[in-house]
């Protein structure tokens, strides 16, 4: 039977990253201590992937200002990370470190990579300062991703934690209501 990933502790791993112009070593004890968000996708020089790590850089200051770091993986090379962050308008203004996965062992610690293809699946990944998994999104290759949905799922993980018995309902946003749960909610709402 195979573990759900929400709220298990994530899996072992070393990789090399490129950083603000440097090759940074990096294991998931560097994931733990605050909140992250590990941002799987297909490959380096594509199309859906720009857009997206484009879309993140553009919310990563606010990502930042809510005590989180973002870490992008694919299952390319930092070396090739650093050539395409050199080459794309959109990548350049990427902040946060870029983890080249060529053995694959990190897709395959958060279930996402597809083995035939040697690629990671879209997954977002969102995992508290303990190292445990909050938030965990897979999509198909074809599907693009929300920075600014993502943000609110940082909120909502950020809040939960923060206020014990409380919940956060569908569509959420800071300053709305919350729930607690309890007999007395059964039907009503």
């Amino acid at each position: 039977m195979t573990q759900p990933l929400i709220n298990s502790e994530i899996l072992p791993f070393k990789a090399t990253a490129y950083h603000k112009g440097e090759f940074v070593d990096l294991t998931e004890a560097d994931l733990k201590g605050k909140w992250s968000i590990v941002f799987f996708y297909p490959a380096d020089f594509t199309f859906v992937c720009p857009t997206e790590l484009g879309d993140l850089a553009d919310h990563y200051e606010k990502l930042q200002s809510l005590g989180v770091e973002v870490y992008a993986v694919s299952t390319d090379t930092h070396f090739t990370h650093k050539a395409w962050h050199d080459t794309s308008d959109t990548i350049s203004k990427i902040q946060y470190p870029m983890i080249g996965d060529p053995t694959g062992v990190i897709s395959r610690n958060f279930g996402v990579m597809i083995e035939e293809e040697g690629l990671a699946l879209r997954g977002t990944f969102v995992i508290n300062p303990e190292g445990e998994i909050k938030v965990a999104e897979v999509h198909d290759l074809g599907i693009g991703r929300d920075a600014r949905e993502l943000v609110r799922k940082v909120q909502a993980a950020q809040y939960v934690a923060e206020h014990d018995g409380e919940v956060c309902p569908g569509a959420w946003q800071p300053g709305d209501e919350t729930l607690a749960p309890s007999l007395e909610l059964v039907g009503k709402i």
